[in-house]
């Protein structure tokens, strides 16, 4: 089940995955992980991917056909947090493009065999901004779908 919240500076979602949280994590850090699950038909998919995991470690993504526009992005930002298999928390900034650093958060919790991930993508003050960064249920959903095919 996946839930969402918006508030007045963050987007929230949370769904649970029947997976241990330490093979979440891996995909979640792992760029030849990333490559594999960070895709959908049509909307965008990561081409190449970096990460330096480790607190003030920088990672970068770059996603192909971003939102059907057919141009490729670069996300990219520094891990905050690495608390591994339970919290990742980094900054999120879109380069090339006028953009307030922002951030996001992964909590994992693990019990009996499922894990429930919560994750907050927050610094989003304004409506433009939440709306850009709204394909969050997607991502999760293909994580899990991912995660599912893994298992």
């Amino acid at each position: 089940m996946n839930t969402a919240t918006v508030s007045e500076d963050a987007i929230v979602q949370e769904v649970t995955i029947k997976a241990p949280a330490e093979k979440i994590f891996r995909a979640l850090t792992q760029p030849e992980e990333l490559l594999k699950w960070w895709r959908s038909k049509g909307r965008f998919q990561a081409v190449e991917a970096e990460c330096d995991l480790r607190p003030g470690g920088r990672w970068r993504m770059r996603v192909g056909g971003s939102c059907g526009s057919g141009k490729s992005s670069l996300v990219s930002g520094v891990y905050r947090e690495v608390d591994p298999p339970r919290l990742l928390v980094y900054t999120w900034n879109r380069e090339g493009e006028e953009w307030p650093e922002t951030e996001v958060r992964w909590d994992l919790e693990e019990k009996d065999g499922l894990t429930t991930v919560r994750l907050t993508h927050s610094g989003l003050t304004n409506e433009g901004l939440r709306e850009r960064n709204g394909g969050w249920p997607l991502i999760l959903s293909l994580l899990e779908a991912y995660l599912a095919d893994a298992v």
